[in-house]
């Protein structure tokens, strides 16, 4: 673990939801500067049962919430598929992940797969392989940390997402200059 979690500004715990693997990873912000905290991934495909497998997702999103205390979680969305029956066994997973991030009152974001790519590799349609290059480059992560499963920084690469897109300012829409100068009537000269 890269320090104390109390010298974080924020902590962004970023998941990768899978049915064989769930990626994680964890993200500190420290004079704004993003810093992983940890990375790992949970698997599952020893059990045999379903069910089983979305039992062991909770249990294990609520210890990372527990361990971390985040204050955000940033999870991949389900892509659409072909296989309508792998689709709904990864909207389960997805779906369990977040219901343990909200038992212990951790807001939620979700973002597309394409979203998250184009944010940390500037483009969208970039592999995982891209991807996980991009984050040891952006994170400084040493070769050592890195493991062989993508699922553990395609997880970082969501924490990393959010950061990048919660720090873009928001801009009110104008639908007129009558709107405009309602709503900033200090930068209105008269």
């Amino acid at each position: 673990m890269a320090g104390n979690l109390k010298e974080y500004e924020r902590v962004i715990l970023g998941i990768d939801p899978g049915t064989n693997v769930m990626g994680y990873g964890i993200l500190g912000v420290r004079a704004r500067n993003p810093v992983m905290i940890a990375m790992g991934v949970v698997r599952l495909s020893k059990f045999e049962s379903h069910y089983m497998r979305l039992r062991r997702i909770y249990d294990r999103t609520v210890d990372l919430c527990s361990q971390y205390l985040p204050d955000e979680l940033a999870i991949e969305a389900p892509f659409f598929g072909k296989n309508v029956q792998s689709m709904l066994k990864l909207g389960r997973a997805q779906g369990v992940a977040m219901a343990a991030a909200l038992s212990r009152d951790v807001p939620i974001t979700e973002y597309e797969p394409r979203k998250i790519k184009m944010s940390i590799t500037g483009n969208g349609g970039a592999s995982k392989e891209q991807v996980q290059a991009m984050i040891k480059r952006l994170l400084a992560i040493p070769d050592e940390s890195i493991l062989p499963e993508l699922d553990a920084t395609d997880a970082l690469a969501a924490a990393l997402c959010h950061y990048y897109e919660s720090g873009k300012p928001v801009v009110a829409k104008a639908t007129s200059w009558k709107d405009f100068i309602a709503r900033n009537p200090d930068k209105v000269k008269k």
